[in-house]
């Protein structure tokens, strides 16, 4: 049995096929993108810089990082081959590093068919688009956007996929199973999964309410009633809301000549309830919350081949808005086998995280060190400044 499993390993192994790798680690990385030069107006488009990044696991490893503030960024890459994931895995991972501490802005990377690269931006056709996008505390996510064209239609998750929003790097992951599962992974632990009906609208729902059924008139869904032996105190409606305050007294230097007739103030009466109301009771008459009869829908279909997200892919791309610019990009792969795309993480990814993770914390400690010194310096000056002018004062 051991050798069984063995070999349908290596079978599975041996049948995967990626369809694109970039790690940007050499200068050539320009002649494999191309940015989008038709897309916007030179001025409102953003540089990319080639870097490791103010912190690394490894100064050699590099990837590209967004350069200017406020602006527009547009790249593009071919994969390999076509792409289409028919009976077989969609596996897009990459690795998003937020130096800027990223305030709004995208960091989603897109799959797509054939797009004239010179032109590709926010309007250009795209079948996945998957990746962090943040803007604000209340806008935070991970984007898994599905084009279904029966419908013509860009799709979102119905539920909000987690985000980091740190300053290191992270490894994002997502993937399309033939049976129509997901998983959405952040540095390989699992973040959202479930079914692809389920969890964005492709299809119409399975069941409907019935249309020929409405509530009955005389259903009674009010779970309670005022009291009608409840009747109102006598005297009640006779409460002031307000009193005289009885603590109060004319002040001493009241002039009632000059001041006029001095009147204590008022304040809330302790003994006023608000109007009156029966209190409520349950309705003997209750039939509890009543449901809409459902039925199947007469217009549901299935879709043989909704896990197909990726139909002649033959591309992927950037493009952004970012008001602080500063995240890079890196260790980018397309397959049909997470197997590869977990042990390509394992060469990028993991072998850098921990060293890039030290050299964060080491320059953190000096920049708080240095705000600290900063603070200290301005106090001590302020404080020369005011024995100065106490001797002023003194001459």
């Amino acid at each position: 049995m051991l050798g069984v499993t063995v070999a349908a390993t290596l079978l599975s192994a041996a049948s995967a096929k990626i369809y694109f790798k970039e790690d940007f680690n050499d200068k050539n990385w320009e002649k494999r993108w191309t940015k989008s030069t038709s897309w916007k107006p030179s001025a409102e488009m953003g540089e990319w810089k080639w870097t490791a990044g103010e912190w690394y696991g490894d100064a050699s490893d590099k990837g590209i990082q967004t350069g200017e503030d406020a602006r527009f960024y547009g790249i593009s890459a071919p994969l390999n081959e076509k792409f289409t994931n028919k009976d077989k895995d969609l596996v897009l991972q990459l690795t998003v590093k937020h130096e800027q501490q990223l305030d709004c802005g995208g960091a989603y990377i897109k799959l797509m068919g054939d797009t004239d690269q010179a032109s590709f931006g926010g309007d250009s056709p795209y079948q996945v688009m998957f990746g962090p996008d943040i803007c604000g505390s209340s806008n935070r996510k991970t984007h898994a956007i599905f084009h279904y064209d029966p419908k013509d239609t860009n799709l979102e998750s119905k539920t909000n996929i987690k985000v980091e929003s740190d300053q290191l790097s992270h490894l994002y992951t997502l993937v399309v199973k033939p049976s129509n599962d997901y998983e959405v992974f952040i540095d390989d632990k699992s973040v959202s999964k479930g079914n692809l009906e389920d969890n964005w609208e492709f299809l119409l729902p399975k069941q409907i309410k019935d249309p020929s059924i409405s509530k009955p008139k005389d259903w009674v869904d009010a779970k309670k009633i005022p009291d009608p032996d409840d009747v109102k105190p006598d005297g009640y409606d006779d409460i002031p809301a307000e009193i005289v305050d009885p603590s109060a007294t004319m002040p001493e230097d009241w002039d009632e000549e000059e001041d006029g007739e001095w009147e204590a103030p008022m304040i809330p009466n302790p003994e006023y309830k608000g109007p009156w109301k029966p209190k409520m009771i349950d309705n003997p008459e209750y039939k509890g919350e009543w449901k809409h009869p459902m039925i199947p829908n007469p217009d549901y279909k299935e879709d043989p081949e909704l896990h197909v997200r990726c139909k002649d892919c033959t591309h992927v791309g950037f493009e952004l808005w970012q008001v602080k610019s500063g995240t890079i990009f890196d260790d980018i792969i397309v397959t049909d086998s997470l197997d590869e795309a977990r042990e390509y993480a394992q060469k990028t990814f993991f072998a850098k995280q921990s060293n890039e993770k030290a050299m964060f914390d080491a320059k953190e400690a000096e920049r708080m060190e240095a705000e600290k010194a900063e603070r200290e310096a301005a106090a001590a000056a302020t404080e020369d400044y005011d024995d100065e002018d106490d001797e002023h004062d003194e001459l």
